[in-house]
C-alpha cells in the first residue's frame, strides 16, 4: 500500500502541489509572520511556490491577509520577498 502524500494550494498561483515542493509562510501564536522552510513552525499556515511570481500573485491578491484574517504591512511583505529570493539563490 502507497504512502499518502501530502498535498497543498499555493496561495500565489492556485495550484496543487506536494506539501515538500512548497514554502510555508507562518502566523505565530504571537501574530509574527515568517517563511518556515522545514513545515514545521508552530502557527498558522499558507503555502507558496519558492517562486517570487507566486508571492507577487498572493500580494496583488491580498490572498495571505485572507488566510490570515489580519492586515499585513507592506515592511513584511518586503521582508518575505528578499529572504524568498535569497533563499533561492542558495
Amino acid at each position: 500500500m502507497q504512502k499518502k502524500i501530502p498535498m497543498r494550494q499555493c496561495v500565489g498561483c492556485r495550484e496543487m502541489k506536494m506539501k515538500k515542493e512548497l514554502i510555508r509562510v507562518v502566523r505565530s501564536p504571537e501574530g509574527e509572520l515568517s517563511l518556515d522552510f522545514k513545515g514545521k513552525a508552530p502557527g498558522r499556515g499558507a503555502y507558496l511556490c519558492p517562486d517570487s511570481e507566486c508571492l507577487k500573485k498572493a500580494i496583488k491578491s491580498r490572498s495571505l491577509e485572507r488566510a490570515f484574517s489580519c492586515q499585513i504591512p507592506q515592511e513584511v511583505y518586503d521582508a518575505l520577498t528578499e529572504r524568498m529570493e535569497a533563499e533561492s539563490d542558495v
